[in-house]
């Protein structure tokens, strides 16, 4: 198959199931709105009962231009194909990583985790073109993905990270507010990690560090600072912008729906 029909492919996986279900009908409460209706994006940011920003809201990747699908819904950004396509110089390899990263380039992402229904991990919950929406609680933060009905969790009752943990597809996530910001640290990952769909990896090594911000209604931003020696030269940051989708919400989608001979795969 051509380098054009794999990514075409990409496409119809990533829109799949997806499309035509949302709950486009409903009008969300507490929005606040433009004098002809239309969401006001640039009003303040809302706030918890304890005054922090809240950071609740249903959030997809901002890019600035239509992909390389056209510009149909559940576009993908460029750092769901690399995580580092807008820092200088890319991102820091180690050479092995480098070279990881070529050989999973030129076999078309084939051993991708997500393309054989696995969990995509923390940086893809930013990246992964289906929405994901927040939930922020006195104590704790969810994030629940379209993409596979997953989720992730962020404690920020003031636990600390666990110092031997069992490698998770998504780490452990302690948070702390400074000020207005949202200060995430995230450890255990699993070294079979990707990154993007290039395949840049991350190892058990790695210490993940995401600041998150609410500068105003309709946006989040979110830094992400990674500093895994086994692969990377050095730390290195990436910046996020999230933005906020309305009257709209969550629909059960898996990565094998529609799949007619998952059945007969596991023997049914």
């Amino acid at each position: 198959m051509s380098r054009r029909g794999l990514w075409l492919a990409l496409a119809v996986l990533l829109c799949q199931g997806s499309l035509s279900g949302q709950w486009i009908s409903y009008r969300t409460p507490g929005v606040p709105r433009l004098p002809d209706g239309t969401p006001n994006l640039k009003a303040p940011a809302p706030r918890a009962a304890n005054g922090r920003p809240d950071l609740t809201g249903i959030w997809y990747l901002h890019f600035d231009a239509c992909g390389p699908f056209g510009c149909a819904d559940y576009q993908a950004g460029p750092e769901f194909f690399n995580f580092g396509a807008k820092l200088p110089g890319g991102l820091p390899y180690q050479p092995w990583a480098a070279a990881l990263v070529k050989e999973r380039m030129a076999a078309f992402a084939k051993d991708d985790p997500i393309g054989l229904c696995h969990p995509g991990g923390l940086f893809r919950f930013h990246t992964f073109p289906p929405p994901r929406k927040m939930l922020q609680l006195p104590n704790l933060v969810v994030i629940l993905s379209e993409r596979d009905v997953t989720y992730r969790q962020i404690f920020v009752d003031g636990r600390p990270l666990p110092t031997d943990p069992e490698p998770t597809w998504n780490g452990y996530s302690t948070g702390r507010w400074d000020g207005d910001t949202l200060v995430v640290e995230s450890t255990g990952f699993r070294d079979d990690t990707w990154i993007d769909r290039n395949g840049s990896p991350l190892t058990s090594a790695a210490r993940v560090t995401e600041r998150f911000r609410r500068p105003d209604f309709g946006h989040l931003q979110i830094e992400v600072t990674v500093n895994d020696p086994k692969a990377y030269a050095r730390p290195w940051t990436v910046t996020l912008t999230q933005d906020l989708a309305v009257d709209t919400d969550l629909l059960d989608y898996h990565c094998t729906d529609n799949e007619k001979s998952a059945g007969r795969l596991i023997g049914q």
